[in-house]
């Protein structure tokens, strides 16, 4: 079974690409500051990748 991650949305998605905020959506974060768990599976991490800059990873 896959490892469990926690995400948590630490930047705005205001002003960013059309791209991104869907990513974000998809992935749960839909206001500053909420944390998801997730598993730690090639499609999150890829999702998460592009809006690394945005979001902030730990372990679960």
């Amino acid at each position: 079974m896959a490892q469990e991650i926690k995400v948590k949305l630490v930047r705005s998605w205001v002003g960013r690409p059309k791209k991104h905020r869907k990513i974000l959506q998809s992935l749960g974060l839909t206001r500053m500051h909420k944390t998801v768990t997730l598993y730690d599976t090639p499609q999150i991490m890829g999702a998460v990748n592009k809006v690394k800059h945005m979001v902030e990873v730990s372990e679960a």
